[in-house]
Order: structure tokens, then C-alpha cells, then sequence
């Protein structure tokens, strides 16, 4: 049977799973017609794209950016209604964009799927009532997630994390050293001060202070800076070493680190690797996140554990001298209680094999309609 599918994803990790789906659906059902809006990984699949998603990258919230997601959202939504008319649209992480896309297929009565929802459990739960409307079926990446769908009738499917299966192996720490230059005999700590440009403004000095606080105490250690592949060489100057697209040889390489919030955090933990997180932006925009958010934790790590396991400084607590007391006791002490938090975020992940679980629901749709 032939059928149709189109995939739509709005930024590099998504299009980096989205490929992975796509892959397995070509070697289990290779009849189907697939297309899609995605960026390099998709396009090295072979599928047709209707548009490279760069164009929805600007950053922040701007009147360019804001014209170019609803001038793309009208192609899409012209095309698949007008021309392509899939069978199953699958909508992969992007929540903004992609619950807004939904809203107009579902009303020309296209099926929808989720891979990587919304993160409704840390804010916006209302979009609970979007998602409820128009998906046919959630597949989710973390194992709490379940409840919130459960709770709402939403059919929805744990398939397990994308890093469990697809995270690289650790480093051999001693040919790490040996290539960068680095000394055996003083701990290293990796610093990641983000991937986005405001980030970096509010973050970067933070943690150069930090690391020049950290020397002071500490007569043993060592800090190598990463550098985001997707931000220029010149966005930042330091006298420490700086990486750029090494960040997963340095999380596992690393002794301890200091990073910004996000998904590294769980990257980390799964290297086993000691960490605080931080985070700092724009006022406003810290209001409004007070104001929607439902949890009270912004690490992973904490979140999936339910336990203050990794050291969070947020906003007014995102200091120099803190962020240098806690590693430089982490350095000094080591980070016992991590380690068995971070045993406890493995557990509770799984072993599933995320995309592979996602390409066969989808084959089995097709098999079944």
C-alpha cells in the first residue's frame, strides 16, 4: 500500500530525529511517499522538503521572525489541504509553531501525530486542550509525561528519550587531554555558557568570573569553554581554551561542569557527569515565566528524580561566587549524591528504542487504515 506522510520540524534537533524516523520508515516501508519541512538531516535522506527550516531560526522574538513562521505556516497549510493531501502528518517537537500548524489541518481532517510534544508538565498546561483537540496520538520522551495525557483522554505512547539510544559514546579522557593539550594532573572542568546569542550576553562573564574564582580556591584545576556549533567563532573572547562542536567528548571528559540550562543537563547526567546549571535573561521574560510555568525546577535531572539532586542558580541566584563555591566543593568532594541521582534518571529512562518505537506506530497506521 502507498500512502503519504509529511513530516514538519522547526529546528535542528527535531530535524535530527525526524531523519532518524524517516530512515527506518524507508527500510520497513519503502512505498511510502514521504516529504516534509526540515533542514540537512532530513534533506540527506532524500525526501523532497518544501522548505529548509533555517528561514524559522531567526533569533528571539522580532517582526521578521514573527512574518516568516506565519508566511510558512500559510504555504504549509496551503499545500498539504490543496496538493499533497497526506494521510498522517507527523509534527515533531517545535510546540509553537507546530500546535498552531495543527489547528489548521485538523480542521480540514488530516491525521496528526506528536513525536516530542510541548512540554506542558514545566508550563502553558492549557495547551493540554489543543493538543487533546487536534493529535491523534503523543509520543512522549519522558516517563511522567504520561499522566498529564492520561488525565486529559489523550491517547498517547512513552517511546523513551532520544539520547538514550543516540548519545555518543564517552571520550577515552586520556586521548581527549593528550589532543587539546590538556594536563593529566589537574581536574577539568567543562563550561557551557549556551547555545543561543542572549545566552551567551547574559551568561558568559558570569562564568568566566566563575572559573577565575574557581583557580583562586582550587590549585588543580583546568577549564576548557564550549562553543556552539551554530555561533560564530568571534562571539565570545577568553584566555581558556574554547571547543567549538566537541560538546559531547567534553561532558564526558570533564570532572565537573558549569552549564546553562537545557538539555545538556541530561546529557551530562547520562555521562555520569558532575554539574550545577545556571540561568539568566531578561527580566520581562523572567516574569512571564513565574507566570506560566507549573513546576519549580528547571533541571532535568531534578525534574524526572523529583529531587533537588543537581545545584540550580537561576535569575538573581546566578553568581560568580556561588557558582564557584559549589564546583570548587564539588572539585574538592567529589558529588556523591549526583552519581546516585543520576543511576536514578537512567532507571527511570529505559532502554527504549525511541524512533524505532515511533516508525513502527506509524507503519502500523498505515497497515490498519
Amino acid at each position: 500500500m502507498r500512502g503519504k506522510i509529511f513530516i514538519i520540524t522547526g529546528d535542528y534537533s527535531g530535524d535530527m530525529h525526524a531523519s532518524k524516523v524517516v530512515k527506518l520508515l524507508q527500510n520497513m516501508m519503502p512505498e511510502l511517499d514521504i516529504e516534509g519541512v526540515g533542514g540537512l538531516n532530513l534533506e540527506k535522506t532524500g525526501i523532497k522538503l518544501l522548505f529548509n527550516h533555517d528561514r524559522m531560526n531567526v533569533m528571539g522574538i522580532s517582526l521578521k521572525s514573527i512574518y516568516n513562521h506565519c508566511l510558512m505556516g500559510k504555504k504549509i497549510v496551503n499545500y498539504l489541504v490543496n496538493e499533497y493531501k497526506p494521510d498522517l502528518v507527523l509534527l515533531v517537537d517545535y510546540g509553537a509553531f507546530n500546535l498552531q500548524i495543527s489547528n489548521h489541518l485538523k480542521k480540514n481532517g488530516m491525521k496528526i501525530f506528536y513525536f516530542i510534544p510541548p512540554q506542558i508538565w514545566a508550563s502553558r498546561k492549557w495547551r493540554l486542550k489543543t493538543i487533546k483537540k487536534n493529535i491523534d496520538k503523543v509520543f512522549t520522551i519522558f516517563p511522567f509525561e504520561s499522566k498529564f495525557y492520561e488525565d486529559e483522554g489523550i491517547n498517547s505512547l512513552y517511546v523513551g528519550h532520544p539520547l538514550v539510544k543516540e548519545l555518543p559514546a564517552p571520550v577515552d579522557k586520556d586521548i581527549f587531554f593528550e589532543k587539546h593539550g590538556l594536563d593529566k594532573n589537574k581536574k577539568l572542568i567543562g563550561v557551557f555558557p549556551g547555545s543561543r546569542r542572549f545566552e551567551i550576553k547574559f551568561l558568559f562573564k558570569i562564568f568566566e568570573n566563575a572559573a577565575k574564582l574557581i583557580e583562586k580556591k582550587c590549585k588543580n584545576v583546568q577549564f576548557v569553554f564550549s562553543l556552539s556549533k551554530n555561533l560564530p567563532d568571534n562571539i565570545f573572547k577568553t584566555e581558556y581554551p574554547v571547543l567549538k562542536d566537541e560538546n559531547h567528548a567534553l561532558l564526558s571528559a570533564s570532572d565537573a561542569l558549569i552549564l546553562a540550562s537545557g538539555t545538556v543537563a541530561l546529557e551530562a547526567c547520562l555521562y555520569e557527569t558532575p554539574m550545577i546549571i545556571s540561568y539568566k535573561g531578561p527580566f520581562l521574560l523572567y516574569l512571564a515565566y513565574l507566570i506560566v510555568r507549573t513546576i519549580k525546577n528547571a533541571c532535568l535531572v531534578n525534574i524526572i528524580t523529583g529531587k533537588d539532586i543537581v545545584p540550580e542558580f537561576l535569575m538573581f541566584d546566578a553568581t560568580d561566587k556561588k557558582i564557584a563555591d559549589k564546583i570548587s566543593e564539588i572539585i574538592e568532594n567529589g558529588a556523591p549524591e549526583q552519581k546516585e541521582g543520576f543511576l536514578e534518571v537512567k532507571k527511570a529512562l529505559g532502554d527504549k528504542h525511541c524512533v524505532e518505537i515511533v516508525a513502527k506506530e506509524i507503519i502500523k497506521e498505515f497497515k490498519n487504515g
